[in-house]
C-alpha cells in the first residue's frame, strides 16, 4: 500500500508520519504541500525518507506509484481534495471531519462505491482495541439510560482568538469550531456504538465571529439520552460514561485516545480496569486496519464505516445550524 501524504501541519508531523513508522505494510512514497511550505515538506521528506515532494496536486495524482492519498489538510478542503483524488482513481484516507457538509460526505461515499475505491475517515477511536472491547461489553449493561462524553482541551490558538486573530481552528470560513474539531470525537464514539440519534439539540458558547468555542450536543435515543461536550475555550479531565440498568462503563482520559476504561456490573462489587491498545501512538491501529482492509479487499467493512461517517456529519451539521454557524459549503454540494 503506497501512500502520499497531503499537508505539513501538526496532524502530519506529530500524527500520521510518527504513527506510520510502526506500520511497515504502508510505504510513504510522496508528500504534498503548497508552494510556500515546500521547504517544510522537503525537511519532512528527508527526515522520513520520503522519495517525492509535490507542490502540484495534479502531478501527484498522476503518479502511478501512489495507491492512496492521506488528506491531512484544513477541514474546509477535505471534500475538494478527496473528490479530486477519487476522480483520479486514487483511494483516500481523509482526516476527521470527513467534510464540512453531510451532502458532501454522501457524495464522496457514493463516488467511492460507484468506482469501487476505498475511502476511510481517519477517526482513531473506531479502530482501537479498547473501542472493540467496549462495544463487546455493552450488552452486559442491560438497558442503556445515559451516556456522557466530555472532551475539553484549552486550545493553543484561543489566546490569539481572544486578541482578534482568527486561525483556522476558530474560523467558520475554514469549517472550524469546537463541534467539528474536538466534539466530533464524542459524536463518533456515541454514534459508532448506538447509531444515528432520533434528534439533536446543540447549545454553544459563540465567539465574536459566530464560531462555537465550546458546546454541548444533546442526542436523544429510544429510552436514553447522550450528551457530547466539547470545549476549546476551557479545559477539564476527559471522560466518557455509559450507564445501564445493570452496570456502567467509564473511559478515563481524552475521548480521542481511549487509553483505558473501567467496567462495573451492579451487585458484583468489582470494577475492572482495561488497557488493551497495543501502541502508545493512537493512530497506529487505524493505519494498520486501513492497510488490512485494503489488502484483504474487505470492501463491506469500509462501506459500513462510511455509514457512520454520514450519520456523524448529518448530526454535526444539524447541530451547528441550530446555533447559526454557517460554512461556505452550505447548499453547494449536490
Amino acid at each position: 500500500m503506497k501512500l502520499a501524504i497531503l499537508g505539513t501541519g501538526f496532524i502530519v508531523k506529530e500524527g500520521a508520519l510518527t504513527a506510520l513508522k510502526d506500520v511497515p505494510e504502508i510505504e510513504t512514497t510522496a508528500i504534498f504541500s503548497r508552494p510556500k511550505s515546500k521547504s517544510v515538506a522537503e525537511a519532512l521528506a528527508a527526515d522520513y525518507s520520503i522519495p517525492n515532494v509535490y507542490t502540484d496536486y495534479d502531478e501527484l495524482l498522476a503518479d502511478p506509484d501512489i495507491d492512496f492519498v492521506y488528506v491531512g489538510l484544513i477541514n474546509s478542503v477535505h471534500y475538494e481534495y478527496t473528490k479530486k483524488a477519487l476522480l483520479a482513481g486514487k483511494n483516500v484516507i481523509v482526516e476527521k471531519p470527513f467534510a464540512s457538509a453531510a451532502a458532501e460526505v454522501r457524495e464522496l461515499r457514493d463516488l467511492a462505491l460507484a468506482r469501487h475505491l476505498y475511502v476511510f475517515e481517519a477517526v482513531t477511536i473506531h479502530y482501537l482495541p479498547n473501542f472493540y472491547a467496549i462495544r463487546e461489553f455493552l450488552p452486559k449493561l442491560g438497558t442503556i439510560r445515559a451516556v456522557v462524553a466530555n472532551y475539553s482541551q484549552y486550545s493553543s490558538r484561543y489566546d490569539k482568538y481572544l486578541q482578534g486573530e482568527v486561525l483556522p481552528a476558530f474560523d467558520p470560513q475554514r469549517s472550524g469550531g469546537a463541534l467539528y474539531d474536538i466534539n466530533i470525537y464524542n459524536l463518533n464514539f456515541i454514534i459508532g456504538l448506538f447509531g444515528a440519534p432520533e434528534s439533536v439539540n446543540y447549545t454553544a458558547n459563540l465567539g465574536f465571529n459566530g464560531i462555537d468555542t465550546s458546546g454541548v450536543a444533546a442526542l436523544t435515543y429510544p429510552g436514553f439520552f447522550a450528551l457530547a461536550i466539547g470545549a476549546k475555550d476551557t479545559a477539564s479531565p476527559g471522560y466518557i460514561t455509559i450507564q445501564g440498568e445493570k452496570g456502567w462503563i467509564r473511559v478515563t482520559g481524552a475521548p480521542n485516545e481511549l487509553r483505558s476504561f473501567e467496567t462495573h456490573l451492579l451487585g458484583t462489587g468489582v470494577t475492572t480496569h482495561n488497557e488493551l491498545n497495543r501502541y502508545p501512538h493512537r493512530m497506529v491501529h487505524e493505519f494498520q486496519e486501513f492497510a488490512k482492509m485494503f489488502h484483504e479487499k474487505d470492501y463491506d467493512r469500509m462501506a459500513k464505516g462510511l455509514d457512520v461517517s454520514v450519520a456523524v456529519l448529518e448530526t454535526a451539521e444539524t447541530a451547528r445550524k441550530q446555533v447559526g454557524i454557517a460554512f461556505p459549503c452550505d447548499g453547494q454540494a449536490k
